[in-house]
């Protein structure tokens, strides 16, 4: 019998997509698990594939986004997620999960702070793929559209930094248009090894292509979403890895 990936999403106090993000994951061949991160052990760690970090507003973001949950993760875990990394595992953090990888230190280096609007932004954005051969965006094409909700999106860089991540494949996805103030536009990252990804859309949202806002959408002509799109992808790179594995 096939081996099926298994995803396990850690949950802190605020996050509040971890079910969706879950249904979503087992939608797309995964077998998942929620455990709130006092529960989370390196044992856990090591069942897993894939952790994901879901969106939210952990610890209700009361110092800065992610700044709680990042101090709760190291005290918990200490190095057990790099090395969860390092022994071929993949970490995947949406929105406030973005902002907690940034801060664990997974992702190129910068902040997420306000919005140049002052304001939480809720609405459907375009994207631009800046990457190919990255196991999660597989199967994406190089402009498409999801859903993004957040107070604290906007993306810093140290001067000169965001096009050096750029030209080095770093950037995952960019704006196609500036929603939020990010240098470059960028709305995702990626570190060196392709395992780790952090983007501050939601791709759990837009699962069904009758999740789109447009009811005549017809995307790849398929009943799917981009956001399945980018799920099924971790999930068939996972899958063939552990076929490998079992030959």
């Amino acid at each position: 019998m096939e081996e099926r990936p298994n995803a396990l999403l850690l949950k802190f106090p605020g996050t509040n997509c971890d079910g969706e993000t879950a249904r979503a994951l087992e939608v797309a061949g995964f077998v998942t698990e929620v455990l709130p991160i006092t529960r989370v052990t390196e044992l856990a760690l090591e069942a897993a594939h894939l952790v994901v970090l879901s969106g939210g507003f952990s610890y209700g973001d009361y110092v800065m986004a992610g700044r709680l949950a990042q101090l709760e993760t190291e005290r918990k875990l200490g190095d057990s997620l790099i090395r969860f990394r390092d022994k071929g595992g993949y970490l995947l953090g949406i929105c406030n999960g973005f902002q907690i990888l940034t801060k664990l230190g997974f992702l190129p280096r910068g902040s997420l702070i306000n919005n140049t609007s002052g304001r939480f932004i809720c609405h459907w954005t375009g994207l631009k793929r800046e990457v190919s051969g990255n196991p999660f965006m597989n199967g994406l094409p190089e402009s498409f559209e999801l859903p993004v909700a957040h107070a604290e999106g906007r993306f810093i860089a140290p001067e000169g930094a965001a096009k050096s991540y750029l030209a080095k494949g770093l950037v995952a996805l960019t704006y196609s248009s500036d929603i939020n103030g990010s240098s470059s536009a960028i709305a995702g990252l990626t570190d060196e090894s392709g395992r780790v990804l952090g983007l501050m859309p939601h791709p759990e949202r837009f699962l069904w292509a009758c999740n789109h806002y447009d009811p005549d959408w017809q995307g790849d002509g398929s009943e799917w979403g981009w956001g399945y799109m980018m799920f099924k992808s971790i999930h068939d790179t996972i899958a063939a890895e552990l076929a490998v594995v079992s030959v």
